[in-house]
This record gives structure tokens, sequence and C-alpha cells, in this order.
């Protein structure tokens, strides 16, 4: 019992670790305490003892004069070593606010994790924000199948290990979100073979997405970019997608393949 409890003191700290680095974004380069305790909804106290050991750990630097914290460049190379080379580099982030700055549209960076998509890098726009944002934050998560991104990243399974990922994923939503298996591979086939996609992000948010796959060295890692914008009649998402590639090709070590179908919002069974 005591061993279990343990663990459990363990998780919760590792959780909160990854909520005080994911704070920090575009729109929050420093913090207090209070700005942690008042997200998370945390303890003031542990919230304090974490964000000190976190100094002593040299993962973010305290101004004494204002009590604000703010990320170290450890925070920003732990980890990156062993990315592709356009992430450990830098490119992407190049790539990323060059796009933001000429359609001024909010971008996110996905990954796959479990039977989940995750928002790994969450981007605001310049020039227009989701209405609904809903849950579109750094490391924001959804299932596969109820989001356009996850069929994307769903489509470099391995065929015999995506018909199992569908199958649990089927079990385990509420009936209102069940799905037809077949009907659901094929939108992953279709997704496969344009590479990328457009429709609904999800994440409770209202807004669509525009995206594509990365070149990734191992399939079972995949990842996506995409822009995500309020659908109207002055947003084209196939020049969404044409920008994201010319973009990624320029920068990128491995070249994008071209798009042989054009542009329709790729929809799913809910």
């Amino acid at each position: 019992m005591l061993a279990a409890h343990c663990d459990g003191n363990k998780a919760k700290t590792a959780r909160r670790i990854i909520e005080v680095l994911e704070y920090f974004d575009e729109q929050h380069r420093e913090a207090t305490v209070m700005d942690i305790v008042r997200r998370y909804n945390r303890p003031q106290s542990s919230t304090s003892e974490l964000l000190a050991t976190l100094v002593e750990l040299g993962m973010l630097y305290k101004d004494n004069r204002s009590r604000l914290y703010t990320l170290t460049p450890r925070a920003a190379i732990l980890g990156s070593i062993a990315q592709p080379a356009f992430v450990r580099h830098g490119t992407l982030s190049v790539v990323v606010d060059s796009l933001i700055a000429q359609h001024g549209l909010s971008m996110a960076l996905f990954g796959l994790v479990g039977l989940n998509t995750q928002i790994f890098r969450w981007s605001l726009g310049s020039r227009q924000e989701p209405r609904d944002a809903g849950q579109l934050c750094n490391g924001a998560q959804e299932r596969l199948c109820d989001s356009t991104v996850g069929l994307l990243l769903l489509s470099t399974i391995e065929q015999n290990r995506r018909a199992g990922m569908l199958r649990r994923l089927n079990a385990e939503a509420p009936e209102e979100k069940k799905f037809v298996p077949s009907q659901m591979n094929q939108q992953v086939q279709e997704a496969a073979m344009r590479g990328f996609v457009t429709g609904p992000v999800a994440f409770d948010s209202s807004a669509h997405v525009a995206a594509i796959l990365l070149p990734s060295d191992d399939s079972s890692r995949p990842i996506a970019l995409g822009f995500v914008y309020e659908p109207s009649e002055d947003i084209d998402p196939s020049m969404l997608i044409a920008s994201l590639r010319s973009a990624m090709s320029r920068n990128a070590e491995t070249p994008l393949r071209d798009a042989s179908e054009p542009c329709e919002p790729l929809l799913h069974a809910a």
C-alpha cells in the first residue's frame, strides 16, 4: 500500500513538472507562482517548492526582485539532441514563426501518444484566433479517431497494428462516438495517399485544421504540422497545404512529396 502511494506521488510530481514547462509559450514567457497555481489549480506551497527545485536543477531562472520565473536554455536543449534535424537545429521553429507572420493564423504541432493525438506545440496566430478555442493548448490530447489530424497520424502506422488500435478505440468509445471500423480505415487510407488532411480540429474547438505530415525516420512516432483557423470564404485550405509543403520543402532535409489529389475536407463518422 505504501509503495503504491509513493508511486502515485511520483506520478503527480512528474505531471506537475511538465505542466510548469508547458505553461511557457509565446504568450507566457514569464510566470509567477500564482500564475501556475491559477492555471492548474495547484496548492501554492507545493507549487513554490516545485518551482524552487526547477531553479536548482537549472530548468528555470528566477528574478528575485520581480519573483518572475522564465525558462533557461537547458529547458530548450534537454531532449532536443535526439530529435530529427529540423527540430534539433531549430528549423521547425523558424518555419512556424515565418508561416504565422505570412498568414496570421494559429499553428499546432501534433504527435501521437498512445491512442491520442497530442498538441506538442501551440502557437497563437497574429491575425486570427479561433473563436472557440476549446482545449487548444500545449499538451492537450484528443482520441485519434475524433481528430482529423489523428487520422493522418494513424495513416503512418502499419496496417495490422492500426487495425488493433482502431478496434480498441471503438471498444472504449462512448456510444455516441462509436464508428464503423471499415469506414474509419478507409478515411485513414485516404489520408495516407494524400499526406495531408483538412477538416475539424476537435479538442472541443469549432476550428478547422489544414495539416501535413513532417519527415520522420520512425513511422511509429509521426508528427504533423498544421494551420488552425475558423473556416470562412477568405481561407482556402488547399493554399494553406501548399504553403506548408513549400515551407518545409525549402527547409527540411527530406523533401516532401507533392499532393496528388485536390484538397477536400476530411470528415469521419462519430
